[in-house]
Formats: C-alpha cells, structure tokens, sequence
C-alpha cells in the first residue's frame, strides 16, 4: 500500500553539537533527552529532523540525534557510543526489536490493542505507535520526525500490515504541524469512518483514533485491569477516574454485583456505558452498572458522607504532577484519595490504586499509602505491587511512570 499523505524527506544537514560535561555523562549512561541549556555550542542552527552529533569536551563523538529548535528538548537521542550510520537499516532495526518485544501479545487471540512502539523506552525518542486491531496509530512529540516517518513506516507496514496508519500529534507541536499532516491526519489507507473495534483480554473496546484523548485508549493498565477483575467476583465496585470504563468492564467480566463509574468527563462516561453494553451482550453478565459525571473527589466526599460501601475501589487518576512544582500538590492528593477510598471500605475491602505521574516515584506513592491506612488504622494484606508491562518497558529513570498497588484493607489489631 502506498502512503496517502505527503511526507517530507530527510535532510543530508549534519550538525555538529558540543555538550556540557554534565550533559554528556547523562547521555553516555543511556538518557535519551538533551535540554537546550547543555548546548555549549553547534555547527548551525539546523531545522527540526536534522542529524546531531553531538561531541564531548575532547571533540569526540558521544551520540547523535534528532534535532528539534525550539523546543527544550533540543535533540533526542537515537544512539550514543561508537558513531553509527542513521539510515533506512538503522529505523529498521529499531521497529523490528520493539516489535519483537511484544511477540507474546502479538500471538494472544484475547488481545489486538497494545503497544508497539514506546517511544524513549524502545529508543525512539518522542515516537510512539500504538495498534489497535489492523489499525496503527502513530504519535509524536516532536516534529522531528516527520522527514523520517517513511523511514519508521516501512518496516511498520511490512511487519504488521496495517488497513490504516493515523497520525496524532501531542499538544505541544500540533499547532506547528503542515497543514496536510494535522492531528488525526490518515497516513496509510481510508480515514476510519467510526471508531475502531478491538479486544483487551478477551473484551471488547472501541478507540476513537482519529479524536480520542492519546491515541485513543489507556493501553498501560490492560494487565492491571485482568487483575483487579479477578478480584471482584459478587463484589459492589466504585470506578474513580473511570475514562472509557476499561476497569469498570473488566470488573463487570470477573463477576461484579454492581459498578459504579465515575469521570468527570460526559464523553468518557458515554463510552463507559456503550463498551458495557457491548460486553454485556457478549458475556452475558448481568452486572448492575450506574454512572457519575463528576469531580472525583467531590463524587468521593458525597457518598462519604452518604456511608456509602463498596467491596472493591479502584481509583487509577490521571498524572497529579506535571511539572517539579506540583509534586507537594500531588502528593496531597494522592494521600486525599486513599483516605476517601478507605472510609468507603471499611475492613476487608479491596483498594486499586495508580499513579501515572513520573515525578512520584513507586516508593514515594507506595509509602503515602501505607501512611494513609496507618493513620486510619488500617493494613494492608494481600498486596501486590505493579509497575510496566511487556509493552511499555522502561530504558531510563524518567521513562518509569506507572506504579500501583491492589491490596485488601483490614483493620490493625
């Protein structure tokens, strides 16, 4: 099949770019991004997609990247070590590692909806490819790769091949993109005319590829959602936070009494109740399912003070801390949450809980917790402790955001 949009071609630029020290003994350890403020100085300004190499002190070859001006993460690193030729067998190379990575699901008949590239943590820099069923959703970060889309394309399409490739474009560079390669552009194929079908472990869901928040579903909390579904059997459920409900289905699935979705979003909602329905019909469960368009925490502290129950909360918010300064503000509500969940409990009740923000380490998110249900005089049994899965590995410090905990609560003494 041949590409349905216009993609630029790279550029034979080269720019020669001296780092501080500090800079390059970040890169020699395997960190992928160079901030603006290490540049010491380079050969040219460059444009977005240009070949950096970048040099240490000695004027000897550290890595090299892809340029972005402009942006505060100046390059992005593809290797470091010995120079290394960037060419259509280096892409190549890349797409079939990360693809190889993921062979188990791959060959899962349960599953058509993961992760296949993940960006940084597959060394690809601000790239992430996402396949939902014969549909693969390309997202970026950073202009700079548009002149080397074909490149990341080709193996992608010969691997896998797609019915279509949709582009998505973080928020950041949308604006900034050509005006034939916009956010939710199709790259390969026909447009998708509705939202595209596919399964989570043996569920179905639908992704809105083209409009949808991401690339149009949570991929990273699949192998969580079976685990805390087996955990709800005859349970009554509470959803915080629910999105397109894939918790909330997954505990109607593992025998659920009832559930009850709350998000703040009347889309999210929507599709909550359509992909219950869905699985409703297929299943045959007979769950009860009611849902909330609210602020979590305000939903939270009104059935607090209803003395609502539940077996089961699962409260999986999204990132608290963007930025350094609202770590404090973060851990606030995390601790917030935990709290509210645990009176919604009581003892013997069953908490999920998550944290997608990568500025809160696991040991700092598990130990809020911890505190919580000491102060309340509750502990934790059963506990397990998760973190990524096959498809979101993790190559630097930063790349780990995923943590979360599933625990029985049970009064002390």
């Amino acid at each position: 099949m041949q590409l349905t949009a216009s993609l630029p071609e790279p550029s034979t630029e080269r720019v020669a770019v001296h780092l501080r020290k500090s800079a390059i003994r970040e890169i020699r350890s395997g960190h992928p991004w160079v901030w603006d403020g290490s540049i010491e100085r380079q050969s040219k300004p460059g444009a977005p997609g240009d070949i950096a190499v970048i040099f240490d002190h000695k004027r000897d070859f550290a890595a090299i990247g892809l340029l972005d001006p402009g942006s505060p993460i100046s390059i992005r690193v593809l290797h470091h070590g010995k120079p290394l030729q960037i060419d259509d067998a280096f892409f190549a190379e890349r797409i079939l590692t990360a693809v190889s990575r993921r062979q188990p699901l791959i060959d899962d008949p349960e599953t058509s909806g993961y992760r296949l590239v993940h960006g940084e943590n597959d060394h690809l820099p601000g790239l992430v490819v996402d396949r939902y069923a014969d549909s693969l959703v390309v997202r970026l970060d950073t202009t700079a790769w548009l002149p080397h889309l074909r490149r990341v394309l080709a193996p992608l399409i010969e691997l896998t091949e797609p019915e279509r490739i949709v582009l998505r474009a973080s928020r950041r560079i949308s604006s900034s993109l050509p005006a034939d390669l916009y956010d939710g552009a199709t790259l390969l194929g026909n447009p998708a005319t509705e939202a595209i079908s596919f399964r989570e472990n043996g569920l179905i869901f639908e992704a809105d590829i083209e409009r949808g928040q991401k690339t149009g579903h949570f991929l990273d909390q699949r192998a969580n959602r079976l685990l805390v579904g087996e955990r709800c059997r005859d349970a009554d459920v509470l959803d915080v936070f629910c999105n397109t409900g894939g918790f909330s289905v997954h505990a109607a699935a593992g025998g659920a009494r009832s559930v009850h979705s709350i998000d703040l979003s009347p889309h999210a909602i929507e599709a909550t109740s359509r992909h219950m329905e869905l699985n409703r019909s297929e299943r045959g469960f007979d769950t009860e399912h009611t849902t909330a368009v609210a602020d979590a925490f305000n939903a939270l502290e009104s059935l607090v003070d209803r003395r609502a129950r539940f077996d089961v909360a699962i409260v999986d918010p999204p990132s608290f801390a963007p930025n350094a300064a609202s770590v404090p503000s973060a851990r606030r509500a995390y601790r917030r949450l935990t709290a509210l969940a645990i009176q919604l409990l009581g003892s013997g009740g069953t908490l999920f809980q998550a944290s997608c923000s990568s500025r809160i380490d696991a040991i700092d998110f598990h130990d809020l917790i911890a505190d919580e249900l000491d102060m309340a005089g509750y502990k934790a049994t059963d506990e397990v402790r998760t973190a990524h899965t096959i498809d979101h590995p993790i190559a630097f410090a930063e790349g780990a955001y995923l943590k979360a905990t599933l625990a029985d609560i049970t009064r002390r003494g």
